[in-house]
């Protein structure tokens, strides 16, 4: 009864239940009113789209080239936490950030995405799908998405390890401006936008990937395909990843190493046994180095005339994915970095992030376009006719060498990267429910379980509302709006205590050079 006690003085009830109250709100407004919901999101995310989506793309170029910078400037050389060694070795922190940073929509969008833009007509007009299809996805996943990761990561890492604050929050780490208001009003506005901003995300993924799982599962053992499945796999996924947060860290590096393994597998599986090896590696170099050769004017283009309004049905949706992620998983990369300096950090935060996107889509992306331009399974065709995606993906396996073990292979894969993903989340997001936590704290499991119970409500309600993947899209736009401002605010937070940390540790180095010097006179 006292541990009760105490764990109840700890909560902070406003930013626990409010966002509860909200989720289960808007959830049933999804599933009572879906026709209406969707009209109303559509005309939200057409006036941000429009009228402000060069504020997202301003965002996304200005963190990259502000992460790079602090890299190879002297911030880089901060060392996140005072130990002789980093906690995780090279490999298993690469693993971690990859696996729990990426959820089973890496999947998802890997074997699909190359179609939906072939049915674009600005990658007509550019010059086909040959060359185009394959890069746009390199380009949407690539630097200018993990950036919104990385820079937050070195933000929060340093916080956390440096500075030692006791509150893993987003408005803790506002707090070198904002100062005591952070205790008050507006620090709870800020922490209660990014939780509702994490919740969009995650209920985004799951409403996108989880219908592929129905689908494979149904398709390998003959189940009846539909709501029910789906949600019932929704409902399996849940309980894994709850039942592995009970096992705090150690068993989400355990699981991100299983992760690894079933995913190094499936590409293996579709590189070596699909024979288009060769189409495979000569497409993903020759798109690696289009991505490259016009970075510039892909992170740039905004369409000003609205010709083909590309930009603001990919590119500001994915700046925009991306942001609403940015809530929690930074976070958990800055709280597994201790022990690296802000260098290592940014550098193998997109090395490892970067080698595992990049991989997941050269492979698996490349072996379906080489279906449909060599083969004339025309996947681009059947979506534009309005077929299901995860059904044009079941397509794309039926070309595979026994395809039901290599759809059990996707189904285990995709399993895996939802349970380490959202083991990484609940355990950063059950941080917010705690007035204090520190760094080297874990939150109580009955809180994790709270946290586990509240990330499938929404997308229950946004597959029983059965929305499309343009309003699925559109909740992840106005989420991130908001959250924008934060993240500036949080990186200039970052360069005031980091430069006034710097010039302190300056000061110490001067007193003890002069000391020194007095010293040898002396003698």
């Amino acid at each position: 009864m006292e541990k009760k006690n105490k764990l109840w003085s700890q909560i902070d009830w406003i930013s626990t239940l409010v966002p509860l109250i909200g989720v289960v709100v808007l959830a049933t407004i999804f599933m009572v009113l879906p026709g209406q919901s969707a009209i109303v999101l559509g005309a939200i995310r057409g006036f941000l789209g429009d009228d402000f989506g060069i504020y997202y793309a301003l965002l996304g170029c200005g963190i990259l080239a502000c992460s790079l910078y602090i890299a190879f400037s002297r911030f880089g050389k901060i060392k996140l936490g005072n130990i002789p060694k980093p906690q995780y070795s090279s490999f298993k922190w690469g693993v971690m950030i990859f696996t729990s940073t990426m959820a089973a929509d890496i999947l998802f969008y890997s074997l699909c995405e190359w179609a939906l833009y072939a049915n674009e007509s600005y990658i007509s007009d550019l010059g086909g799908i040959q060359r185009w299809a394959s890069t746009y996805p390199l380009f949407h996943w690539g630097p200018i998405a993990w950036s919104f990761y990385i820079i937050l990561a070195v933000a929060f890492g340093f916080m956390l390890h440096v500075r030692g604050r006791d509150k893993q929050k987003f408005s803790e780490a506002c707090r070198p401006i904002l100062g005591k208001k952070v205790d008050g009003f507006w620090g709870k506005v800020i922490d209660l936008i990014a939780i509702f901003a994490l919740l969009a995300g995650t209920a985004t993924t799951f409403s996108l990937a989880t219908p592929l799982l129905s689908a494979a599962v149904s398709k390998v053992f003959g189940l009846s395909n539909g709501i029910g499945l789906t949600i019932m796999i929704l409902l399996l996924i849940a309980i894994v990843y709850t039942m592995t947060v009970w096992f705090g860290m150690k068993g989400i590096s355990r699981l991100a190493t299983g992760c690894s393994y079933f995913f190094f597998a499936l590409l293996a599986y579709v590189l070596f046994a699909g024979g288009e090896t060769t189409y495979i590696l000569e497409s993903g170099f020759s798109a690696l180095g289009n991505m490259l050769q016009n970075f510039v004017g892909m992170a740039t283009w905004m369409d000003p005339l609205r010709e083909n309004s590309f930009p603001q049905n990919w590119t500001i949706y994915y700046w925009a994915y991306w942001m609403v992620w940015c809530v929690a998983t930074p976070f958990f990369i800055g709280a597994i970095s201790k022990g690296r300096t802000i260098k290592q950090t940014v550098l193998g935060g997109y090395g490892w992030g970067l080698a595992g996107t990049f991989t997941s889509f050269i492979i698996l992306g490349n072996y379906g376009l080489a279906q449909q331009l060599k083969h004339g399974v025309d996947i681009s065709g059947y979506i534009a006719e309005g077929g299901d995606y995860s059904q044009a993906i079941l397509k794309i396996f039926d070309t595979l060498p026994l395809s039901s073990l290599g759809l059990i292979l996707l189904v285990v894969t995709m399993i895996a990267f939802y349970s380490t993903t959202f083991d990484a989340l609940t355990m950063v997001i059950s941080s917010y429910s705690y007035k204090k936590l520190p760094v080297d704290q874990e939150p109580d499991k009955r809180v994790r379980t709270f946290w586990a119970v509240m990330f499938i409500l929404f997308p229950i309600a946004l597959i029983f509302a059965e929305n499309s993947m343009y309003s699925l899209q559109s909740v992840a736009i106005i989420a991130a709006f908001p959250i924008g401002f934060i993240i500036l605010l949080i990186v200039a937070s970052f360069f005031k205590d980091a430069n006034k940390y710097l010039r302190h540790d300056e000061d110490i180095k001067s007193v003890k050079d002069i000391e020194d010097a007095k010293n040898d006179m002396d003698v």
